[in-house]
């Protein structure tokens, strides 16, 4: 378990690499779904962002749940009054810890509303995610959930 661990680490800590933080600020809040738990969300330049989440997976056995994102953002959406709506994709990694923990990608893809009028934003995410360790496995999680802003 311990060398998923450190893989895990050395994962975010290459997707940290040279990143340029901006005044976008820093979300917490929570996602619901498989799995569920905390969401936090660093933008650090205009349409890119870390999403780091611990949450708890009921899928199976019952698992804790870490993973981190990198992730794309697109605003080409024109028709909403109020707010701007976020399409989203990105790469990441995911550690499962459990009796046979397992260690695998992630490839989020999703939709996120950021309010005008509050440091809020909702999204719904599907996630496709191929572990790699100890079996070569396709899952699938997703969610839905809200995090509040901080500058």
């Amino acid at each position: 378990m311990v060398k998923y661990i450190v893989g895990f680490l050395l994962i975010l800590q290459f997707a940290c690499f040279g990143a340029e933080p901006t005044m976008e600020g820093f979300g917490v809040g929570i996602i619901l779904g498989e799995p569920t738990g905390l969401s936090f969300k660093k933008w650090i330049r205009p349409y890119r962002a870390y999403d780091i989440g611990a949450a708890w997976s009921f899928e199976g056995d019952d698992a804790l749940h870490l993973h981190a994102d990198y992730l794309f953002h697109y605003d080409d959406f024109e028709n909403v009054d109020e707010g701007k709506i976020l399409l989203y994709y990105g790469l990441g990694a995911r550690l499962k810890l459990q009796d046979n923990s397992r260690f695998g990608i992630r490839i989020p893809l999703g939709l996120a509303y950021m309010l005008e009028s509050a440091p809020l934003d909702f999204f719904f995410e599907i996630v496709p995610v191929m572990d790699l360790a100890p079996d070569t496995e396709l899952f699938f999680n997703g969610g839905f959930g809200l995090r509040l802003y901080f500058k």
